[in-house]
């Protein structure tokens, strides 16, 4: 993939609403739960003080396997779950991040961030690795920027 552009950030701890779905491909239906919570209190309509993150939770066993993805948004302490959507806290972390565009991209994009935090010398954390979701309407629009966990 060549050169990424990586930067360090530091992700304060966070009120996140979490939706979740488990299939061979549970991202849209998870996402579709955290749509249908959200929209209706105003949340989608402002990313910046809203972000969304998502991620494997289990990742794949394998080709064609189950799996589980969870999608968050930050929310306000006081913002009460719904049906299929639950209050959690996260407790924030240093990251490696890099910009991803195009599902397509998606694997090649992970590897690559990961073998330039092994590259650059950064331990890989045990604290959660997000996708945060930048714009995108369909999979070849899609940009989300990546942030892989590093340790302090």
């Amino acid at each position: 993939m060549g050169n990424i552009k990586v930067k360090i950030v530091k992700l304060e701890p966070m009120i996140v609403a979490s939706a979740y779905a488990f299939s061979e491909s549970p991202e849209e239906k998870a996402q579709q739960l955290l749509n249908t919570w959200a929209e209706p209190r105003g949340l989608l309509g402002d990313l910046k003080n809203h972000p969304i993150f998502g991620f494997d939770n289990p990742p794949p066993a394998g080709p064609g396997q189950k799996y589980g993805y969870e999608f968050w948004i930050k929310v306000d302490p006081k913002t009460e779950p719904g049906n299929d959507v639950r209050i959690c806290f996260f407790r924030g972390g240093r990251y490696a991040v890099t910009r991803c565009t195009g599902a397509h991209k998606i694997p090649e994009t992970w590897m690559a961030l990961g073998e330039w935090c092994k590259t650059n010398n950064y331990k890989i954390g045990m604290h959660q690795g997000l996708e945060k979701y930048i714009s995108g309407d369909n999979p070849e629009n899609l940009v989300m920027d990546f942030y892989c966990p590093i340790c302090d």
